[in-house]
């Protein structure tokens, strides 16, 4: 079918990461841009859990708002940008930015979500320098007001 050859197309060409979990949070779909910005390949993501990008500190967290998400059927990140850390295959953090929408059945039950994610390292890092820098020339004011 022609929609189906689109979206796939799509899904390849698209410069943002495109991830899909199934209900336990397997990875069964991982573009290229996924691979780029995380550093797995294809074949290394595609049945792992998303432990595999999650940092170990956040894990909790996440499965409690993965499997209430599941459960529910509702999702607040499909309008909302989400902003939260992630972790690169050689180890580093990343600072990621996505969405999500749940993929549901014939019922209208929700077994997989979709995430399509941009990497923000770059701008989070710029943030955060500019924000010390700001405090810096605050302090330096104070200072001189003293």
């Amino acid at each position: 079918m022609r929609t189906e050859v689109d979206c796939a197309q799509l899904v390849a060409a698209i410069g943002d990461a495109v991830v899909v979990s199934d209900a336990e949070g397997r990875i069964t779909l991982w573009n290229a841009a996924a691979t780029q910005m995380f550093g797995f390949d294809e074949d290394e993501a595609l049945g792992q859990s998303l432990d595999l990008i999650i940092p170990e500190r956040l894990r909790k967290r996440h499965w409690d708002g993965y499997d209430e998400t599941m459960r529910s059927g509702v999702t607040k990140y499909g309008t909302q940008l989400l902003r939260v850390p992630a972790v690169h295959k050689d180890g580093r953090a990343l600072s990621i930015a996505f969405t999500v929408a749940l993929l549901t059945d014939e019922e209208n039950a929700a077994h997989a979500i979709v995430a399509v994610i941009r990497d923000e390292t770059s701008r989070w890092t710029e943030e955060r320098e500019l924000r010390r820098r700001l405090a810096e020339c605050e302090a330096r004011v104070s200072e001189t007001k003293s």
